[in-house]
């Protein structure tokens, strides 16, 4: 710990050398005399006032919590000196917020004893966060000096974020070969009622359809579609954002939310998952399932941030097995670069089958007068007409506002694939 001067100690020290000072300009030996005592006192507290002998812990009750859950951090304190006045101050990370419980505060410690205070956080905002420093400022009795320090207690907190509504998923056009919960359009061995047909040499016994048979005098079989996987990857577009203000919850943190919640539904469906942050540093995660791959996903849309670039990137920079043939990808964007903008076009001309979801970023810009407003109003028309060029291109964008529910606003793209399959067939 680094003493430093109490204003206790500076004031005696001024009035001693002020007395002195007298003393000798106007050579009266009593001034003398009336600054004895103030330097006695300063001589006193730097004699016997010594470090503290002070110990501290910290402790969280967990490690992982979701966005809006409370923690408790609790804070041990002992000392082997007693020490009069104890100021600790836990530094907070961005992320979270005190909901409970004085930060900082003030305690009293006798020798040989100990304090626990505790104190309650939320968590208001995704992330990987380290909470543990301590700032502590000890003050003996007399006060001429004052002790402070730092003490690392260091804990990893994951945030994880907070899932959307969402009540359906989106269906895919094409499946996988592996069993999962989808019902394939090809007909093969299942569960699901597809049609009959006469029997062939080579049919079990058992798909062997008897009423059918009885009414028809001859063998007629059941035809079913089987239970297939499908592969998804979750394009999430980390180019630019819009935020307004100094807020915490801009396009970026909507876009997490959205792809964490389609990663842990799909992935309960036993489909495999796959995640590409295309943005000023390019991350990739190849297509699994599991919990592995969820705790993967999860701890990948952590680190996931705005980092600014100039390089032109395309889809040439991605890997090809982060993107499997006959894959779904759902990309989550603002719309707000052509970099992101020219990828998913590309993508679709590939022949992926792509589904945008815009987060918008309209309710965060504030129109202003005169020019501001007409620019205001391009600007909108502009993305009017890029929505307008997706939808040309065979791609169902979702428009989802901060005020609808994330299943609300994928209603139109559900929809518009449901009749596309139905013309496909």
């Amino acid at each position: 710990m680094t003493p430093r001067a109490s204003p206790r100690l500076t004031s005696y020290v001024g009035l001693a050398a002020l007395g002195l000072i007298a003393a000798l300009a106007l050579r009266r030996p009593e001034l003398v005399v009336v600054a004895a005592p103030f330097a006695l006192m300063v001589a006193v507290g730097l004699i016997f006032e010594g470090p503290p002998d002070l110990r501290a812990w910290l402790t969280i009750d967990r490690d992982r919590a979701l966005e809006g859950d409370e923690i408790v951090a609790e804070i041990e304190l002992g000392a082997g000196t007693r020490i009069d006045l104890l100021e600790v101050h836990l530094i907070i990370p961005r992320g979270l917020t005190v909901v409970d419980g004085g930060n900082p505060f003030g305690v009293t410690l006798p020798a040989g004893e100990g304090r626990t205070m505790l104190v309650k956080l939320r968590c208001v905002r995704f992330g990987s966060v380290q909470l543990g420093e301590i700032r502590i400022r000890a003050r003996s009795r007399i006060g001429m000096l004052t002790w402070e320090g730092r003490i690392d207690r260091p804990h990893r907190l994951q945030i994880y974020p907070r899932p959307e509504l969402l009540r359906n998923l989106l269906t895919p056009l094409d499946t996988q070969l592996a069993t999962g919960d989808l019902v394939a359009r090809v007909r093969a061995d299942g569960l699901e009622f597809a049609d009959t047909r006469a029997y062939v040499p080579g049919d079990r016994l058992r798909s062997v359809n008897w009423r059918a048979s009885a009414r028809r005098g001859a063998l007629i079989v059941n035809e079913r579609h089987p239970d297939r996987n499908a592969d998804v990857v979750l394009f999430l577009d980390s180019f630019a954002e819009a935020r307004s203000g100094d807020e915490d919850d801009g396009t970026l943190e909507r876009a997490v939310r959205a792809a964490a919640t389609f990663a842990g539904q799909h992935l309960e469906r036993r489909d495999r998952v796959g995640l590409v942050t295309f943005g000023g540093v390019l991350r990739w995660l190849e297509p699994g399932a599991g919990l592995i791959q969820r705790y993967r996903m999860i701890d990948a849309l952590l680190e996931t941030g705005v980092e600014f670039s100039y390089a032109w990137k395309g889809v040439n920079t991605i890997p090809a097995r982060t993107l499997p043939p006959k894959a779904l990808v759902i990309a989550v964007t603002p719309l707000l670069d052509e970099r992101s903008i020219a990828a998913l076009l590309d993508l679709r001309a590939r022949g992926y089958d792509l589904v945008v979801i815009e987060v918008s970023p309209e309710e965060l810009v504030t129109p202003g007068d005169g020019g501001d407003a007409l620019a205001y109003r391009l600007w909108r028309l502009r993305r009017v007409a890029l929505r307008a060029r997706f939808e040309r291109s065979g791609v169902a964008v979702a428009h989802w506002r901060d005020d609808i529910p994330l299943d609300v606003g994928l209603e139109g793209v559900s929809a518009s694939r449901r009749r596309a399959r139905l013309v496909r067939r």
